[in-house]
């Protein structure tokens, strides 16, 4: 790599420093229940399936499967379209499995990306069990709103729709929007949820299992996810970035995992962050290199907590002019579609 073109950091494994929380730190995660193994369960009284979450961006969907699943497996951002890849989390329940599908925010495409990111979408559909339509229930009505309603037309399957972030609004406001929705569509369930505080999941969860048909588990028991830990080790230094940078960066953002090197003692990750112009290279470098280096460090200490393990992170920034528009480009972000590539060699 060009010295012209990337900006190196070396960030080091190192002590953790102290933190305070904000008021606006979520709930804590439940632990997960632990699934019996199928000598605890008779087969017959298992049950398990796929339940796609669509919705607008923005809406919480990657907060309510990390909720659900009671481990981090999506990374979250205020920012829209932060979801770019459809992510599998699983939760594993006494006599069930759910396996959820998060998928990116529904809206008009107007890169490659955009055309990747839809079609994640429907590729998430295929096949499941159930659909959940999951709407941000604070704000006010949208005529937007009725996009997931007519994507979820055109499936055959129970629907559940999930009023989400009813934390943030009045209760008396809750009743009317039920019954406005209910109007647009037979939904089999309308659950009222704050995916940021657990309020109604538990809830939800049962009627989940209640609609799954019966059938042995599809992954096992210490399985949460689906996705590699190198495209997770590049989806959480994408979050991180996405946190610290202007309005106009993010949807400019790709990270690109160039190494991941496993030992007994150290991960070795090289990561680079892709940017579509010269000025976004200098806000994500930052002055002498303090924006940078806080994405590393505070991807870093994420990654050892969720690897277990102690790390090693090298960022580097490369211009990449209009890599949004580039299928080649865009594909080496889906690791699916780097598995099917390297598969067919």
């Amino acid at each position: 790599m060009k010295e012209k073109d990337a900006a190196p950091l070396e960030l080091l494994a190192q002590e953790p420093e102290s933190e305070t929380q904000s008021a606006t730190t979520p709930a804590p995660i439940p632990a997960p229940e632990q699934l019996p193994t199928p000598t605890d369960a008779p087969t017959e009284a298992f049950k398990s399936g796929f339940v796609a979450i669509i919705g607008l961006a923005n809406a919480g969907k990657s907060t309510l499967v990390n909720r659900l699943v009671g481990r981090k497996v999506a990374i979250v951002s205020g920012k829209p379209q932060t979801t770019r890849n459809r992510i599998i989390g699983i939760v594993h329940r006494p006599g069930a499995q759910i396996v959820l599908i998060d998928t990116p925010g529904l809206h008009r495409p107007e890169t490659a990306l955009g055309r990747h990111m839809l079609d994640e979408i429907e590729r998430g559909i295929e096949g499941v069990d159930l659909v959940a339509i999951i709407v941000d229930a604070s704000r006010e009505y949208r005529p937007e709103d009725r996009f997931p309603i007519e994507r979820a037309r055109r499936f055959s399957g129970p629907v559940f729709l999930l009023l989400n972030k009813i934390d943030k609004m009045p209760k008396e406001r809750l009743l009317p929007l039920i019954e406005r929705y209910r109007k647009e569509y037979d939904w089999a369930e309308i659950i009222p949820i704050s995916a940021l505080t657990g309020d109604g999941t538990d809830d939800l969860l049962k009627e989940i299992v209640r609609y799954l048909p019966e059938g042995a588990p599809y992954f096992p028991p210490d399985q949460y996810t689906d996705q590699p830990e190198r495209f997770l080790a590049a989806e959480i230094v994408r979050e991180k970035a996405l946190a610290l940078v202007r309005q106009e960066v993010p949807y400019g953002i790709g990270v690109l995992v160039e190494r991941f090197e496993e030992s007994e003692k150290l991960i070795r990750i090289y990561a680079t962050i892709l940017a579509e112009r010269e000025g976004q290279r200098g806000i994500l470098i930052g002055k002498a290199g303090s924006t940078i280096k806080t994405i590393g460090t505070e991807a870093r200490k994420e990654l050892e907590e969720i690897l277990g393990a102690k790390l090693y992170l090298e960022l580097f920034v490369k211009v990449q002019p209009n890599w949004r528009d580039n299928p080649a480009v865009v594909s080496q972000l889906d690791w699916r579609q780097e598995f099917e590539q390297l598969a067919d060699e």
